[in-house]
């Protein structure tokens, strides 16, 4: 089975990322506002009534912020951990949507959605049960992992293998340490449950790459602390010194703030 795999957006100011399969289509997040998404998913002619599901990570504005009016606008059903979703009611964070759409995923239990199989597993950052998705299908899998303040065990486990990944490559660190930011707010970013650096995020995929790596997307830039050229020669300049052929066997790609990234497809 096909998995086709792009980024509708990913930073601090809106996070979203599309995947299908011959017969399901969701989106992970939806932290645009629902016009955004459509104009997005639009670039490739797709629309927002044949996505079949969207799930959610956490509870984050930029991780949610259109999702009930995509909701209520499709009627599709949200997914998400029982914690984001206490934190999401107790705010009315998405506004009103039908019960029937509001979904409850657990970490390592796989929901199945037609050919699509989405395995939600847990990830280290500061929101109510966070999660990050594997997707398979096919013998083919793609993963979503940002927000991640380190790399636990549990998080390789799950990224390795994939063919297509989408790797959190949040900041530079000099330029966090001698930024704009409060020092309350660079240690946050800095702790375990803050945010991955560039070269945490290029070390990272060195340790997982495996010989099924054929897409790496870096994504959910900071604005202020990072630069998309930075990120992109930083890990591409770790991944070369460990004998990974980028450009050849995988191929690095920067997921933009604002805009769709490249389609990407496997068979």
């Amino acid at each position: 089975m096909p998995i086709n795999f792009c980024t509708i957006a990913s930073g601090s100011s809106g996070n979203s990322v599309y995947v299908s399969t011959r017969n399901a289509r969701i989106l992970i997040d939806a932290g645009l506002s629902g016009r955004a998404i459509e104009q997005g998913l639009g670039m490739y002619d797709i629309s927002c009534i044949d996505v079949d599901a969207l799930f959610i990570t956490h509870e984050h504005i930029d991780h949610i912020r259109g999702a009930g009016v995509l909701s209520r606008r499709y009627d599709m059903p949200v997914y998400a951990t029982s914690g984001t979703w206490a934190y999401m009611n107790r705010c009315n964070a998405l506004g009103k949507i039908a019960d029937k759409n509001k979904l409850i995923v657990t970490e390592n239990v796989p929901v199945m959605l037609y050919d699509m199989e989405i395995m939600p597993f847990e990830i280290p950052h500061d929101a109510n049960q966070p999660v990050g998705y594997t997707i398979s299908s096919g013998g083919h899998k793609a993963v979503i992992a940002t927000d991640l303040g380190h790399i636990t065990q549990n998080v390789a486990d799950n990224v390795y293998g994939a063919d297509i990944m989408l790797i959190e490559s949040n900041h530079d660190l000099d330029m966090l340490k001698n930024g704009p930011y409060p020092a309350d707010l660079k240690r946050r970013i800095l702790s375990n449950r803050g945010h991955l650096s560039n070269v945490s995020c290029g070390l990272f995929i060195k340790d997982i790459f495996s010989h099924k790596t054929k897409h790496i997307f870096l994504g959910h830039l900071s604005k202020e602390n990072n630069l998309p050229l930075v990120a992109y020669e930083t890990v591409k300049d770790i991944l070369l010194a460990g004998k990974i052929d980028v450009g050849g066997a995988a191929q690095l790609y920067l997921a933009d703030r604002h805009r769709p990234s490249v389609m990407v497809s496997l068979k």
